[in-house]
């Protein structure tokens, strides 16, 4: 089986893992990955998590032209605005996730780290998460304020939306956006609550000890 064939399969195979698991639901979300050649593997436009085709993924060459497969998803922008400013970029997720769009709603949310340090795992699969505003869904300005950025974060949360996270590969991607529901979760739970979060020292040693991207 080619490695093409291989990723196909491992980008249908996570997203159904995450339909299933209920971290987005109905037709929304979307996923991509580079391939070995430059292109780009990515889900197709209305389709389902929990029923994606290996066959029908959107496929685009090294100069970003579509060149098989079904039309792909209108969140296009996003993704390339991933890959065009983070070179460690392998793989791009976007979720609807519950708990992340339910804090991003919260009004002392921090935009500029959106999820507040309650467990080292967070911190060291996302660094520090950007909030964005509102945008109208497939609107190319999402795509321009991650460009904003300038690669600086792997992961931004667009508000009332959902989260979307850049990885190394897809089971990177996958399990950082996992890692932001979870924490987003535990915001949520904890809400109204004096829980003990991480103190700025033991931050600071996390990111030390495991060499986290830490943008000031």
């Amino acid at each position: 089986m080619s490695t093409e064939s291989n990723l196909r399969d491992q980008i249908c195979l996570l997203a159904k893992s995450l339909f299933d698991r209920g971290l987005t639901h109905g037709s929304t979300g979307n996923i991509s990955a580079r391939t070995d050649d430059g292109g780009l593997l990515v889900s197709p436009t209305g389709t389902s998590f929990g029923r994606l085709d290996p066959a029908r993924l959107s496929r685009f060459d090294a100069n970003g032209t579509h060149v098989a497969g079904d039309s792909p998803t209108k969140e296009m922008p996003l993704h390339s605005a991933f890959y065009d400013t983070r070179r460690s970029a392998g793989a791009v997720v976007h979720l609807h996730s519950c708990h992340s769009v339910a804090w991003s709603m919260m009004p002392d949310a921090d935009a500029d780290d959106f999820l507040p340090p309650l467990t080292p795992y967070g911190l060291m699969k996302l660094g520090r998460v950007k909030l964005l505003p509102f945008f109208l869904p497939g609107d190319p300005a999402m795509g321009e304020a991650v460009r904003g950025l300038a690669g600086k974060r792997s992961a931004v949360m667009l508000a009332n939306h959902g989260p979307v996270v850049a990885g190394k590969d897809v089971e990177a991607a996958c399990n950082a956006i996992e890692e932001l529901e979870d924490t987003a979760r535990l915001a949520m739970m904890m809400r109204g609550i004096n829980a003990r979060a991480l103190t700025d020292d033991q931050v600071q040693a996390v990111v030390t000890r495991f060499d986290v991207e830490w943008d000031d």
